[in-house]
């Protein structure tokens, strides 16, 4: 006799079968976005990228090997070096705390970011006395990653530290650009700028950089303090106005009256000068990209350098996504947008901000529940904002999920509040130190809405 099924046993047999293929989807989505983000980052490990560009022992001619650097990348840049130079070598790098790597031959310093500390400005001074008296025949290698800014806070003639923490923590909320706030350090420091460069001459200086901002620029990359800067006094003195930052007297008679302008290209100092990018955010997205191939699933690289709000790249790029799933375009499901850059995020609210996590809870918003879609959005460095938090995941069900909590997704945008959220849903993605910084990552998975979730 055959098998009979009630109507309502059928009915419930087809709802758990659906509940089980749902939660397969989401499972496995959420598993190949975590992929691509690794593999961003793995991309850039210093211990991958760094070796190809140092310099041979027979270039030093008999000179010295002196090791210098900052960011949050610099202590294993460092480490990448003693692994691989054959030689004597001395140096002094320095790193977010918890990033630092074990170095025996060249000191590793631990300072705060993104807000300095007195620290870090120790360790700028200690850097300045390490490259003094070299001669000719010496290279400087100088390891530098972002959030070495930060790292190396040596205030001009008449500010105080106090005056650096005053002045970037009110960057850090205006909603101003990397760059911007990267060209008023600039002005107000005595290291940064391709003040350290000089302060090496006659010395030949070799940098290794890992890019952190969008377009790869030096001088924005720890505020350049190894290459020539082409901004001025009067363009950091029109950012603050820009964005209504009142400054220390001492700073703005710094900036007024052209005492602060920074090393200048031409300038004969640096003209032994070399720069090596070792990593970047393109190669990190191209790293993700082969990923998703391998995985059957169509990469489209939107960018490297996309900045603004972090709220309105969100509502943007959740606009591209609504486009793939109702017309194919600009390529048909199953496929991943992927986008690098830095958003910036104008504080209004008292919430656990960050520029990823913002970014993501205004694109949820903006899906409004789209189905078969995911995305992950966080900091390679594993750092969103100033929480321990690299960013988060958001699903199909984000928004559900949130109202069933009592929790109001438009309120905690308004309160600048994406870490409280995602972490309330168990969506945040956390990594740890992952000892390198190429930017921001973002991934939207766009995937069929019949079959499987990915090819199989």
């Amino acid at each position: 006799m055959p098998l009979r099924l009630n109507p309502r046993a059928a009915q419930n047999g087809a709802m758990t079968a659906a509940h089980t293929h749902s939660s397969a989807q989401d499972a496995q989505a959420r598993a190949l976005l975590r992929r691509m983000f690794d593999a961003a980052i793995a991309s850039a490990q210093p211990a991958l990228c760094v070796p190809p560009h140092l310099p041979t022992p027979e270039s030093l001619r008999g000179g010295r090997l002196i090791v210098i650097g900052a960011g949050k990348a610099s202590a294993a840049m460092a480490a990448a070096v003693e692994a691989h130079w054959p030689g004597p070598l001395s140096g002094l790098v320095v790193t977010r705390y918890g990033y630092a790597v074990p170095c025996s031959r060249i000191t590793v310093v631990e300072a705060a970011h993104p807000v300095p500390d007195a620290a870090g400005q120790a360790a700028a001074q200690r850097m300045l006395q390490v490259v003094q008296g070299l001669q000719p025949n010496d290279t400087v290698l100088c390891l530098i990653s972002g959030g070495g800014s930060a790292l190396l806070p040596l205030p001009a003639a008449g500010l105080t530290l106090a005056d650096k923490q005053a002045i970037n923590k009110a960057l850090l909320a205006s909603g101003a650009t990397i760059s911007e706030m990267n060209c008023v350090r600039r002005h107000l420091s005595v290291i940064k700028g391709g003040r350290l460069a000089a302060a090496c001459h006659p010395a030949r200086v070799l940098t290794l950089t890992l890019s952190d901002v969008p377009g790869d620029d030096p001088i924005d990359i720890a505020s350049g303090p190894t290459v020539a800067d082409p901004t001025t006094c009067a363009d950091a003195l029109a950012i603050l106005q820009r964005y209504a930052i009142a400054v220390p007297g001492a700073a703005q008679q710094l900036l007024q009256s052209g005492a602060g302008e920074s090393i200048k290209p031409g300038d004969p100092r640096l003209a032994r000068n070399e720069l090596r990018m070792v990593a970047t955010p393109q190669m990190a997205l191209e790293a993700a990209a082969q990923v998703a191939r391998d995985a059957g699933v169509t990469p489209l690289i939107l960018g490297d350098a996309l900045e603004g709000e972090a709220r309105d790249v969100g509502t943007v790029l959740a606009g591209i996504a609504k486009q793939v799933a109702r017309h194919g375009q600009p390529a048909a499901a199953p496929c991943v947008l992927l986008s690098g850059g830095e958003t910036t995020v104008t504080v209004r609210g008292q919430g656990r901000g960050g520029r990823n996590v913002e970014c993501l809870l205004a694109m949820a918003l903006a899906l409004k529940g789209q189905a078969h879609t995911w995305a992950l959005a966080g900091d390679t460095d594993g750092v969103d904002g100033l929480e321990e938090i690299a960013g988060a995941i958001i699903t199909p069900t984000t928004l559900e999920r949130a109202w069933a909590q009592g929790i109001k997704p438009h309120d905690r945008l308004a309160n600048n509040d994406g870490h409280g959220f995602f972490d309330a849903l168990g969506d945040a993605v956390v990594t740890g130190p992952t000892l390198t910084n190429v930017n921001d990552f973002r991934a939207i998975l766009v995937v069929s809405s019949a079959g499987n979730c990915l090819p199989s």
